[in-house]
């Protein structure tokens, strides 16, 4: 950490704050993505439509990084392609389940990653979680509890598109383990191996899109796109990928990597806000009570889980 003298220290607020903005923005992109993701896509176009998103980006992350790119090893090249496998995995439970559940309940289950990856991490080094994390960890699973329910009278089991968004979620802890685990990517170029995964990705949906009974091709849906379906898709691709990469990079450069998570975790809070005041989403009273557990949960969690993953 760099230490300032005290006339530097008058203007290190608002500098940090200046680096804070632009994370937050993608919190809020990424919070938005949801419902931009529900807009556009359909059961029978979910494939087509991970095709058209990250095609679109894949040429400029790949002129933006040529250099790093050729100078991957054989080995970084294959972890990459193992982490991207699964990534493409992820894109398709979330995508699939966004289109059977509400933007506002696919933002805030997704968080229980925040939950997930640590309960992993512990089992994985056999250490046991403290117990303010578990009770994190309770509270955020009640609140997803409650927030099945909807407005709905009574009990009923969470939909088909609320267990996909938890197989997602489940789905980016294996995503977080292997790339802390997968040797060949530890010491990676973040841009390389982001566009390798995304590559690995693209190529899964290009193989699903083709194998007839997923759904309309790319072509057909890019066809039957309107105004409104395309301004959909190029928030999807420009700003939930392209600019929230690049922020990401910029930003760890300029503060701390725990200040830029902190702000990243406020994404489900963005969904919600984006699923009830922008989708007209209604949650119900139980609804809203388990969004407030989750967000409390999650938040809780991040706390009680800090001391320990700091070095």
């Amino acid at each position: 950490m760099t230490v300032l003298s005290p006339a530097a220290g008058v203007g290190a607020p608002r500098r940090a704050w200046l680096a804070d903005l632009p994370v937050l923005a993608v919190a809020v992109v990424w919070g938005g993505s949801y419902l931009a993701a529900k807009g556009i896509t359909t059961t029978h176009t979910v494939v087509a439509v991970l095709v058209l998103r990250f095609a679109l980006v894949m040429p400029v992350l790949v002129v933006a990084g040529w250099a790093r790119l050729r100078a991957l090893s054989p080995a970084q090249l294959r972890g990459a392609g193992v982490l991207g496998l699964v990534l493409g995995g992820i894109f398709l439970l979330e995508t699939y389940g966004v289109v059977h559940t509400s933007a506002t309940n696919a933002g805030l289950i997704i968080s229980l990653t925040m939950v997930f990856t640590p309960l992993a991490e512990s089992a994985v080094r056999k250490r046991a979680p403290s117990a303010g994390f578990l009770g994190a960890a309770a509270l955020s699973v009640v609140g997803v509890v409650l927030l099945t329910q909807g407005a709905g009278a009574g009990f009923t089991a969470p939909s088909d598109g609320d267990l996909l968004i938890l197989g997602a979620a489940l789905a980016r802890t294996l995503h977080v383990l292997l790339m802390a685990r997968i040797k060949g990517v530890q010491d990676a170029d973040p841009l390389s191996l982001t566009t390798v995964q995304l590559g690995a990705a693209v190529v899964v949906f290009a193989v699903l899109a083709a194998v007839p009974g997923t759904g309309d091709s790319p072509r057909a849906a890019a066809v039957g796109f309107g105004a409104a379906e395309w301004a959909g898709l190029a928030f999807l691709s420009v700003f939930c990928t392209l600019f929230a990469f690049f922020v990401q990079m910029w930003a760890v450069r300029r503060t701390s990597p725990s200040r830029v998570s902190l702000l990243l975790g406020t994404e489900p809070l963005w969904a919600a806000v984006a699923g009830i005041a922008v989708g007209g989403e209604e949650p119900g009273v139980l609804g809203y009570a388990g969004a407030l557990l989750v967000l409390a949960g999650t938040a809780w969690g991040r706390r009680a889980v800090t001391p320990a993953t700091t070095p």
